[in-house]
């Protein structure tokens, strides 16, 4: 019998065990994520806009530019490739083949070292899609960084869209419909229209992502048509599309170190580093609604007095205080924004100092103008809070970002076709 029972588990290691671990490594979520702790300040944009998300029609002359700083200052064989992902960012289960037009690895070339800065780093740079390789399918993608010779050491992953559009989308975003709501919320609805395109079950066949401000830690991802018209899929829902409306960004500009800006109270510069400080914050959530002009989380990366901030742009390091009466028992304080690619990152937590009442923490960045919020990580409730700082009001302007996905039958991934940005300025 013992015999029998080794055989079986020999057998099992041997045969089954490599497929349940392909199969579980191969659907494990994506995100944009840097591996590495010499790689800074990594961008992925449409064209020449760094406020543009990465998203752009197949089979177009659109590119998307995407770079990164090693703080190694060296060269180094860096690769890329690209992973078809599921609306989900689970990988999909289409081979490279399927969805790859040339090699399905090349190597990064343009690179450029930094001039005449303190903090010495090396600028990596690609325009893509390349010749060499393209994707051929619509859908939710990643571009990941390696070492040649190396690809399962993943250096970074960057999320991209690639958009086929077949279905239009109209939205429209308002004050929330439930009144209790209706001071602190906004309330996005929407419709489809498919009239191009036969979709046999609207409820399982197409997923909805709504996006506020692009973040993905509040994502709306559960909602299913409210009434299906003809050729047009309504989603007018009274609560279960709602966002918190939080408040207008915190900003600080540092492209230049020359002079203080509106929101640094000091700044020091010696041979090996810059130190800006800034005024501290305050908490926000039983302030009155004030309009200030935002970026609504984005960063820019510039250096003012620079021929090209790519190269040129400065390090420092940004010292951030926020007051507060005690610590909070029961999470941890965050900075979050597109610079924190929205995820709450050891990077960017704040330390309670005792002495000083205050949250701070110092946080290594590159010259640039820079919109962000504080973040409370719930541990008793497992929830982002940003209202717990900042506060929350139907007033502030946001962006909403809707992308539709649909799965058409005998298919094995879900194809991206349709997309809209949309603001909150139809409130005023």
């Amino acid at each position: 019998m013992n015999f029998i029972k080794h055989f079986f588990i020999l057998f099992f290691l041997i045969t089954i065990l490599p497929f349940y671990s392909y199969s579980v490594e191969e659907n494990r979520m994506h995100s944009n994520k840097i591996f590495s702790k010499n790689i800074k300040t990594v961008l992925l944009y449409n064209g020449e806009n760094q406020l543009s998300y990465p998203i752009m029609y197949l089979n177009s002359d659109e590119k998307l530019t995407f770079s990164f700083d090693d703080l190694d200052a060296d060269i180094k064989d860096y690769y890329y490739t690209i992973i078809h992902c599921n609306s989900d960012w689970t990988e999909s289960d289409l081979m490279q083949s399927e969805y790859i037009d040339g090699f399905f690895s090349y190597p990064l070339i343009d690179y450029e070292f930094s001039f005449n800065t303190i903090q010495q780093y090396t600028h990596y740079n690609l325009i893509f899609p390349e010749q060499n390789l393209k994707p051929t399918l619509s859908g939710n993608y990643i571009l990941k960084i390696f070492l040649e010779g190396n690809p399962d050491t993943t250096i970074l992953t960057k999320q991209f869209y690639i958009l086929e559009e077949r279905v239009s989308i109209s939205a429209v975003v308002k004050q929330a419909t439930l009144i209790g709501e209706r001071n602190y919320k906004q309330e996005i609805d929407f419709s489809i229209h498919h009239e191009k395109l036969y979709i046999a079950n609207p409820f399982s066949d197409i997923k909805v992502i709504v996006k506020q401000n692009n973040r993905d830690d509040n994502s709306i991802s559960d909602l299913t048509p409210l009434f299906v018209r003809n050729d047009h899929l309504i989603y007018d829902y009274e609560t279960e599309n709602t966002f918190n409306g939080h408040n207008e960004f915190r900003h600080f500009d540092i492209k230049s170190i020359r002079y203080l800006s509106d929101r640094i109270r000091e700044m020091d510069t010696d041979s090996t580093q810059t130190n800006i400080y800034l005024y501290s914050d305050v908490s926000r959530p039983f302030m009155q609604y004030t309009t200030i002009p935002d970026l609504n989380g984005e960063f820019l990366i510039k250096k003012q007095e620079a021929w090209d901030s790519e190269t040129e742009a400065e390090y420092v390091n940004v010292h951030f205080s926020l007051l507060a009466d005690r610590k909070v028992s029961y999470g941890d304080i965050y900075l979050i924004g597109r610079f924190t690619d929205w995820e709450l990152s050891e990077e960017y937590k704040l330390s309670f100092n005792e002495n000083s009442r205050m949250y701070e923490s110092s946080v290594y960045l590159k010259q640039g103008y820079y919109n962000y919020l504080y973040a409370l990580n719930d541990t008793s409730t497992g929830r982002v809070d940003v209202s717990y700082i900042e506060g929350t009001h139907y007033e502030t302007q946001n962006e909403y970002y809707i992308y539709v996905y649909y799965r058409e039958i005998g298919k094995t991934y879900d194809q991206l076709i349709g997309y809209i940005k949309t603001t909150s300025d139809s409130l005023f």
